[in-house]
Order: C-alpha cells, then structure tokens, then sequence
C-alpha cells in the first residue's frame, strides 16, 4: 500500500529542524521561514514535558540550545515554556506546529520513551496519521509508539533496518517485513548512501531520503545517485539547486 505520506513528486525535500541554518533550531521562525519557501516536508522532533505536553524539541535536555536547564521529560510546560531557544525564540507546541500548516507534512523523530502515549494523542487530536512520518534510532522506541497507534502511520528505517539492508538480506523477505511494520522509507546519513544500498532499499519497497546535507556540492551528487529525498538545514539552497534543475515542487504541486 503505498504511503499517503511519501505521495508527493520527487525528490522530496525535507526542512531539518524546519531550516536551522536560518532561524534557531525547532524555533517557530525556522518553520515559517521553510513554509514561506514552500517547502512541503517539515523535519522535526519529539519530547514530552513532565505533565504530557509533546514539543518540537531535538535534546533530552534544555541546556545546549536555550537559556534554560533541565531535562524536558521532568519538567512541566510551565517550566519549558519559559525556555528561549537561541536566547529569544520560544519552545513550539508539535500540535501547534500540525495545525498551523495542514498541508505540511511532518517527520518526527521520537526522541524519549516519555513522548510517546503523548505524541500518539496529539496525533489523535489533529487527525495528522496520513501527514506524518515517524522515525527514532531507537527501534524498541518506534516498535512501543506503532503498538498504540490506532492505525497504520508511514515509519521509517531504524538502524536494524538499514543494517538488514546493508547486509544484504533477500529483499522478498525485507519487503514484507517492512510492509507489515508500515515502513515506507529509509533515512540514512549521507555516508551510506551508494548505489547499491539504493538499488537494494527500494527492491525491498523504501524511498530513500539522506540526512543532513547543507553543501550543494553534495547535494549534487546525491541528486544525481538518485536519492528520493534530501534533508537539509540550508533551506534556501537545496530549494535554489532543485529550482535550477527543475526539480523544485512546492506545497500544492502534488
């Protein structure tokens, strides 16, 4: 069945952490700005606070990014939404982040075991099942998310998976596996991406998408490997390169 999700011209192009190289990471300002750009695919992550409320948030823990302390699952939104990211943009709500933009499409990376009854319920609230992907390198994080999702959500790879792949298991038997779990892509770090990782992946029915790719050079070559899709912090320039190969397709142009 194919995904809902991924049913969009490609190559895909993902806003990491909704475009850092731009405004803070996560920040509401990044994911505007990537919007603005027309971006369909919005990349981003998800923690719970102490009292069940999912941010757009990467870290366990305040400290690297905001003028703020603590770890996120042991703190209330009270306390987390003091936080400023970069020392002036605040903390985004996910379910905010769903709403303010029903036709983005949103890759979440489940950050902590805490997040996900939480993350499950916001996605109950918006009813955003086909407009999601979730991923976590954490295999038993995404296997404990898919077992309370009331039905079937695009998921990506995690480690085992990419590992099955590179190791060269009959992709029959990958393709079903996949198939049954609702995996639909493999995000692997540019590193790994060859031609016959890409050959195998999509024998076995998975997109490819490569993270995070800010130099155009590189975003070249993967264009041409033939990646399915490519997550950058440098919004403006994967769009400005697909533009000029002709290959941008904006929000809408599905």
């Amino acid at each position: 069945m194919p995904s809902v999700f991924l049913d969009h011209p490609r190559p895909l192009a993902f806003a990491h952490r909704g475009g850092s190289g731009h405004f803070p990471e996560n920040s509401w300002k990044a994911f505007e700005h990537a919007v603005g750009l027309g971006y369909a695919y919005l990349e981003t992550d998800a923690h719970a606070t102490a009292d069940g409320v999912v941010v757009a948030f990467h870290d366990k823990r305040l400290d690297r990014v905001t003028d703020s302390a603590g770890r996120v699952a042991e703190l209330t939104w009270a306390q987390v939404a003091r936080a400023r990211i970069g020392g002036t943009e605040p903390i985004p709500l996910l379910a905010d982040l769903l709403m303010a933009w029903p036709d983005a499409r949103f890759n979440i990376d489940v950050k902590d075991r805490p997040a996900i009854g939480p993350l499950v319920e916001v996605l109950r609230a918006t009813r955003a099942w086909d407009r999601v992907c979730l991923t976590s390198f954490s295999a038993l994080r995404l296997r404990a998310t898919r077992s309370l999702l009331p039905q079937p959500v695009c998921t990506s790879t995690t480690p085992p998976g990419v590992g099955a792949i590179r190791a060269g298991l009959p992709t029959k038997v990958l393709s079903a596996r996949f198939a049954s779990l609702s995996v639909r892509c493999a995000q692997i770090p540019v590193s790994m991406a060859t031609p016959r990782f890409l050959r195998r992946a999509r024998a076995a029915g998975l997109q490819v998408h490569v993270w995070t790719v800010n130099d155009r050079a590189v975003m070249d070559s993967m264009l041409d490997l033939g990646v399915d899709g490519i997550m950058t912090d440098q919004t403006e320039i994967l769009r400005e390169l697909l533009m000029s190969r002709g290959a941008w397709r904006p929000r809408g142009s599905g």
